[in-house]
């Protein structure tokens, strides 16, 4: 299994990305992809989450109405659109998976996930 993320940067704050994970070695329709972001010195924390099936996203709450969490199983990729972007948003983002469920509540803590992305750096600054 390998997680792939792409699609970091610099942004200004204002700004927008768009983050990719792309999965290989397994069926993504089986998996639920959660985003973590790690700012420097501080612990890994989850972002948002998107489950199989019924594709029920989650949030953390400083997340909410800013970023958009969406997949595409046929193409084994996960998205997460990020607009008006903070200086707060600036971390190496992750992507990883677990079965079926996001985990509630959410956010589900990083250990209960089983595979990782390397990570893909974004910083908001002006």
């Amino acid at each position: 299994v390998q997680l792939q993320a792409s699609g970091g940067g610099l942004v200004q704050p204002g700004g927008s990305l768009r983050l990719s994970c792309e999965a290989s070695g397994l069926i993504l329709d089986y998996y639920a992809i959660g985003w973590f972001r790690q700012a420097p010195g501080k612990e890994r924390e989850g972002v948002s989450c998107i489950s199989s099936s019924d594709g029920m996203s989650y949030y953390r709450d400083s997340a909410k109405g800013r970023l958009t969490i969406s997949r595409d199983d046929a193409k084994k990729t996960v998205y997460l659109q990020m607009n008006s972007l903070k200086p707060e948003d600036t971390g190496v983002y992750y992507c990883a998976i677990r079965d079926l469920f996001c985990g509630t509540p959410y956010p589900t803590p990083p250990a209960e996930f089983d595979y990782w992305g390397q990570g893909t750096l974004v910083t908001v600054s002006s």
